[in-house]
């Protein structure tokens, strides 16, 4: 028999758990993470899904229509309602970001068989692969590849931090999995706090915000850190520090956001100066001429400083994903399917799957359950069953309606 929610929440929960942070390593095509892989097509083949995947490693399990004659006549009809999102997780990351739409869509078919629902429509639960971009530094890598929005050619080349290329991993190839799909349904756990303050369990989103991951190659050069004066150095790690103050500075300035989470160091010995420091800028802004200016003013510092500091310095785009505003009238449709009042409809600054087969043209929308701790990307990440049990039914109110 297939689990219940709670049931399934506690299975997964030592699942690639740092005994010390508390934190979760689920990187992609990892051991903990490909256990997660097999739980679920177990959770399909349980619930009598019909389990297809790609040559990219994304997993979709369908709920398939019954095939009656006004369905067949109506060919339009036949498109699948798909949900779900990703298993995979950010280096010591949390417990919700990703599992929370996958476990809550399991038990969402499993109300809607409850309630006595026939859908007449394929309803099917996915997981994307490489959705943070945690390994292969691209986020939301598997939908990218589902949708077309990046070639197997420009991905199979993407190197993890240990030089692993990712078409020595997975086959490659091609993907069917959305061929039939007609709409998108994301549950996620809330990034923020916009539904603490509200006081509400759940909200339904109207766009991301467009965002980047940037990297900066500041080169110096290397030197005995006890016998170079100061005033004869080259050194990058200054450069790199003015450049992360005046993100920080610039952001708040214009109300976005800015951050430097990750940097390299070469030789990266206590008692040398640095010959190279490579960081990645992380940057986030309500539209994106807010988000060109932003990057381009922190260049523009950052390029200024290095002439000072006798650096150069050269900043490459990794990934620019441009805004995405939800379909508005499938979002005010999802905020008013429930008893009690409509759920508000809000922005989101993070990425989404979601936000990839938007823009490839599918209708999609998005339910997030309120976080308490408003922390997302660290153990500290939570959400209450109770928030959980709403998130799950309103995604089956939703997934019903669509069916029918």
């Amino acid at each position: 028999m297939p689990d219940d929610f709670e049931r399934m929440w506690t299975d997964l929960s030592p699942v690639g758990r740092s005994a010390s942070s508390g934190g979760y390593f689920r990187q992609p095509f990892t051991s903990s993470e490909r256990e997660l892989h097999g739980w679920f097509v177990e959770q399909c083949e349980a619930r009598g899904l019909r389990v297809e995947s790609d040559d990219f490693g994304n997993v979709v399990g369908w709920w398939d229509a019954p095939l009656v004659e006004e369905v067949a006549q109506q060919p339009s009809r036949n498109q699948g309602i798909l949900t779900g999102s990703h298993l995979d997780s950010v280096l010591d990351g949390g417990a919700y970001d990703g599992p929370l739409g996958v476990v809550s869509a399991l038990a969402a078919i499993d109300l809607m068989r409850a309630r006595g629902v026939v859908p007449a429509r394929p309803v099917g639960v996915s997981v994307f692969v490489e959705e943070e971009g945690s390994r292969f530094g691209l986020a939301c890598l598997g939908s990218r590849l589902a949708t077309g929005a990046i070639s197997w050619a420009d991905a199979r080349v993407l190197t993890d931090r240990d030089g692993v290329v990712l078409g020595d991993v997975v086959p490659g190839g091609a993907s069917s999995l959305l061929a039939s799909v007609g709409t998108f349904v994301e549950l996620h756990v809330e990034q923020g706090r916009d539904l603490v303050d509200r006081g509400e369990a759940v909200g339904v989103a109207s766009e991301i915000w467009p965002h980047g991951r940037y990297r900066f190659d500041f080169t110096g050069a290397a030197n005995h850190a006890g016998t170079t004066r100061m005033e004869d150095r080259a050194d990058p790690m200054l450069t790199y520090a003015m450049t992360v103050l005046a993100a920080n500075k610039q952001a708040r300035l214009a109300g976005q956001r800015a951050t430097f989470g990750r940097v390299s160091v070469e030789p990266n010995g206590t008692n040398a100066v640095p010959s190279r420091v490579t960081a990645w800028l992380d940057a986030r802004c309500s539209t994106d001429d807010a988000l060109a200016a932003l990057v381009e003013t922190i260049s523009g510092q950052a390029s200024d400083r290095a002439d000072r500091d006798d650096t150069s310095l050269v900043v490459t785009a990794e990934s620019v994903s441009s805004s995405v505003a939800f379909d508005p009238a499938l979002a005010v449709a999802v905020a008013a399917d429930h008893e009690g009042g409509d759920w508000p409809i809000i922005p989101t600054q993070a990425g989404h799957d979601a936000g990839i087969l938007s823009a490839a043209g599918i209708p999609t929308a998005m339910l997030f359950v309120r976080n308490p701790t408003g922390i997302s990307h660290s153990p500290l990440e939570h959400a209450s069953i109770a928030d959980c049990l709403v998130g799950v039914s309103a995604l089956a109110d939703t997934l019903e309606r669509l069916a029918r």
